[in-house]
């Protein structure tokens, strides 16, 4: 009775919860709930009271019902009542042990009445020990087997991925075939589900899918921050099923088994040339499958959604949501970050920094500890970049204003001849930018010499063939501007003794 104690101290005196009195103990919170409710029961409601009590003493009060013979038999408790009630939302064994004392005072307590219950649900066949809520949870999961889809050009097959959603309660389910288990689809499927049942449970129940689930935990597992954020849009929560707890996915996996049967195997014989045919055979098969009569229970998934479940379903909101997905990416030394091989910048002081990029269609997020740094239209055309001026450092945000035509305007103010040397420097790079460096170094000597001898200088340039900012310099700096330029300096020697530039390439 140690462990008793303990429980009732912890929370009598102290006041705890019932989980955390659970993890303290190592017992679940139900079981805690369990002793506390017996101890309540039994007017216990202080631990100076049990403190009084031998074990014995303790174990009469909050075991009455072990040591008293008292059969069902005495007691008139509708136990299919019972279970039926408790499948509704928000109904518990408390409230209908209220009820019915209130039609009958002499009915047991409510220890003795859980005991019961639990007695007669233990004696029942095992399809019955699962009691799901409705409209609580929608079960998730894909086919084990594909679907081969031939593309009617080449000939060439490609397997369908068969994606399974269940309801709880109704086993009301809904089934679609994609390309691939990837987020993206994945969190489609979700969405297209919803808008079968015209509705969302309260909970999700996917079967640890690497596209929902990141690490499966049997205690805390790391749900993908996509799908977080799905749910939370249709107000439902993410629970992934328990690795090795076969019951917590015994519906999804009946609605696998079920399906495979009922649809995939009907259609083993077909061949599909789009994702689409496929897709309508199924869902004419679905239809058919959703209205089966049940062998073992009354009614069929049909008719059990329409009567109990789809009423219990969330509303869904007014827009359904825009699918997104992440990425951890990281700003480099030119403070753009790389997505799907297109660039984004943030602000210069990010560079280097680990951040989180959220991208739909059609907008990309960037993040820094949940703090959005940076939003940008969603680009596609591999190699380029999007780059806000305001997240550029001065002096590159200055270089960013230049362009082939003012830069030339620029050099035409200098003289005919630097506009000669610069338009003959853009006509000979793959790409204007490449030459913009040169270019504006060559309009700057103006700063260091009069605008006569710059453009002097290019003309010499020019001649020689030698146009570039540290020749142009070195003209200048030896003074061969002033000289005049002979024939000889505008014929090159040309003949197979001199080196072309092709020489050393």
């Amino acid at each position: 009775m140690n462990l008793v104690r303990e429980i009732l101290r912890l929370k009598f005196n102290e006041q705890k919860s019932n989980r955390l009195i659970g993890s303290i103990v190592h017992r679940s919170k139900s079981t805690v709930a369990t002793y506390v409710d017996r101890a309540t029961d039994a007017g216990i409601t202080i631990f100076t009271d049990i403190e009084k009590l031998s074990d014995e003493e303790l174990k009469i009060k909050i075991f009455p019902f072990k040591n008293i013979d008292m059969g069902a038999e005495n007691i008139q408790i509708d136990f299919e009542y019972i279970h039926k009630e408790l499948k509704r939302k928000h109904v518990t064994l408390k409230l209908l042990w209220k009820e019915g004392r209130e039609k009958n005072p002499d009915l047991c307590n409510y220890s003795h009445y859980c005991d019961l219950y639990r007695a007669w649900k233990n004696d029942q066949k095992i399809s019955m020990r699962q009691i799901h809520k409705a409209g609580e949870k929608m079960f998730i999961d894909y086919a084990g087997t594909t679907v081969p889809i031939t593309n009617p050009k080449t000939g060439e097959i490609r397997e369908a991925q068969i994606f399974i959603a269940a309801l709880g309660l109704s086993h009301y389910t809904y089934i679609e075939a994609t390309w691939s288990q990837t987020s993206r689809e994945f969190l489609t499927s979700n969405i297209n589900a919803f808008k079968y049942f015209d509705g969302c449970s309260e909970i999700l129940v996917p079967d640890n899918l690497k596209s929902g689930v990141t690490v499966a935990d049997k205690y805390e597992p790391s749900i993908n921050k996509s799908y977080r954020e799905m749910a939370k849009h249709y107000y439902a929560v993410v629970i992934p099923a328990r690795s090795k707890r076969p019951k917590d996915k015994a519906t999804v996996e009946g609605a696998v088994l079920i399906a495979s049967r009922w649809i995939l195997a009907a259609l083993r014989n077909r061949t599909f040339f789009s994702l689409d045919e496929l897709n309508m055979a199924i869902w004419d098969l679905l239809e058919k499958y959703n209205g089966e009569e049940f062998q073992k229970r009354e009614g069929s998934r049909r008719s059990v959604f329409e009567e109990i479940e789809k009423k219990e379903l969330k509303k869904l909101p007014e827009t359904h949501f825009e699918i997104a997905e992440w990425k951890n990416v990281r700003a480099n030394i030119d403070y753009h970050i790389e997505l799907d091989h297109c660039y984004y910048s943030v602000h210069f002081k990010y560079r280097n920094h680990d951040l989180t990029a959220r991208y739909t269609t059609i907008c990309v997020e960037i993040f820094l500890n949940n703090h959005r740094i940076a939003t940008h239209t969603r680009i596609y055309k591999r190699g380029t970049k999007t780059t806000n001026p305001d997240h550029m450092p001065k002096g590159h945000r200055d270089y960013a204003e230049w362009s082939p035509e003012r830069i030339i305007n620029w050099a035409e103010k200098i003289g005919p001849n630097v506009r000669a040397a610069v338009e003959k420097l853009f006509s000979q790079g793959e790409h204007p930018e490449l030459s913009f460096r040169t270019c504006l170094g060559i309009i700057r000597l103006e700063k260091h010499y009069t605008k006569e001898r710059v453009d002097n200088a290019c003309k010499r340039a020019i001649s020689i063939g030698g146009i570039g900012f540290k020749h142009i310099k070195s003209i200048l700096d030896k003074g061969l501007d002033s000289q005049p330029i002979s024939k000889h300096d505008d014929n090159p020697i040309n003949h197979e003794n001199i080196r072309g530039p092709e020489y050393f390439h």
